[in-house]
């Protein structure tokens, strides 16, 4: 896991003034607080600009059911918005701005299968923040501007603080790998970075395997019976 890349920030950068101006549009419709009710102190709200279903309430971060994924509703009149989604050339599962209120917290916690190596990834804009936020990931924190774009391997222990007094708002897009977004990620890292590491067995598993594999008594079986005790030694 710790040969994995945690971040990547992107050689993109956004109009700032036309990030706030669409999300100055949306400041005023339906926030949804956030599901995750245990992980958060303060306000953590979010509005769906991308979803299952095109509804700006549904904020799940992954698709549930056959609904397919749409615009909503939300993003309307936000150009730009949709500009930027657009220019992304990969499927998306999930548009959302994130907002976190002066003063909230987002305690210690993963996101499960988020990381590039999975298939899945997350990345992250910056629309309005301030140098009192603190967002740490994996024990580092990272400085993340207005109109930067990030790449944030949500697998690792990542927190948020806003110690700051204004709301901090990020555009966040969930999608899904493919030919075009690996260009994009192997161009500022090594490709072997974001492969999912084979989970380790213990010996007391492979003898377990191993004692199924008898059963089978197959020229491939015995092969593989060869090669788990050698990995055992």
């Amino acid at each position: 896991m710790s040969d994995l890349i945690k971040h990547i920030k992107f050689p993109l950068l956004f109009d700032v003034l036309k990030l706030q101006k669409d999300v100055h549009i949306i400041l005023n419709k339906n926030w949804i607080n956030h599901y995750n009710t245990n992980d958060y102190t303060g306000k953590w709200s979010s509005i769906a600009l991308v979803s299952q279903g095109g509804k700006s309430e549904n904020i799940n971060a992954f698709p549930m059911g056959k609904e397919s994924i749409e615009y909503t509703d939300a993003i309307d009149n936000c150009h730009y918005f949709k500009e930027i989604i657009d220019s992304f050339e990969f499927e998306k599962t999930t548009v959302r701005l994130l907002r976190l209120a002066a003063g909230a917290v987002i305690k210690p916690h993963t996101d499960n299968c988020l990381g590039y190596e999975d298939g899945n990834f997350r990345i992250h804009i910056p629309v309005i923040t301030n140098e009192s936020v603190e967002f740490i990931l994996d024990n580092e924190r990272l400085l993340m501007n207005e109109g930067e774009c990030w790449y944030i391997n949500a697998n690792f222990t990542h927190s948020v603080a806003n110690k700051g007094d204004v709301d901090r708002i990020h555009l966040v897009i969930d999608g899904i790998r493919n030919e075009w977004t690996d260009a994009l990620f192997f161009k500022e890292a090594n490709e072997k970075q974001f492969l999912k590491p084979e989970p380790e067995i213990s010996n007391e598993e492979k003898e377990l395997i191993i004692k199924q594999l008898e059963l089978m008594n197959t020229e491939t079986s015995i092969q593989l019976i060869t090669d788990l005790k050698k990995s055992m030694k």
